[in-house]
């Protein structure tokens, strides 16, 4: 498939999380983009929901009726001094990647956070998704950090560029 696909995004809810995890499941098993190893489960992936304050939002992207792709605003750091930075983190159906659904949701989570009060937006991003890096870079992220080796995953070390954006 090619070509931009028009999405609207909204805040998730409880109903979603069947596509939330479906979505999460495939590159735990299959990528490099998630350093976790076992998929979730429909209980985890409920405990993590249930955790989400006002501060730290879940969005969906749908198109014609199906979510194609979530994001979500996370605590970077639970230590007070750290609650105006945030992860985003971001995660579109697998045979949809390259029609502009993460760019609307990337362009989505800064207008979230900005208009929340937070100061920067973090991102954890193994280096062999490239993809993942040009795409915060559009939109003016900044290498601010590169820990070499520092996750294992298909048998092998790998590294990860820490992507910074001040808002």
């Amino acid at each position: 498939m090619s070509g931009s696909l028009q999405v609207a995004i909204r805040a998730a809810n409880a109903a979603d999380l069947p596509a939330i995890l479906e979505i999460y499941n495939y590159y735990v098993v299959h990528s490099t983009c998630t350093y976790q190893i076992e998929p979730d489960t429909e209980e985890k992936r409920a405990r993590w929901f249930a955790k989400r304050g006002s501060a730290h939002p879940v969005t969906v992207a749908e198109a014609d009726g199906t979510i194609v792709a979530w994001a979500s605003l996370s605590p970077w750091n639970p230590r007070e001094g750290y609650a105006r930075t945030v992860e985003a983190s971001i995660y579109v159906r697998h045979d949809l990647l390259r029609r502009g659904i993460g760019s609307a949701l990337l362009s989505d989570l800064i207008e979230r956070a900005q208009a929340l009060g937070h100061h920067a937006i973090l991102g954890g991003v193994c280096t062999t998704q490239t993809a993942s890096i040009a795409l915060q870079e559009r939109f003016g992220f900044r290498q601010a950090g590169y820990l070499r080796e520092a996750g294992f995953k298909f048998g092998r070390w790998l590294d990860v560029a820490i992507m910074e954006l001040v808002l």
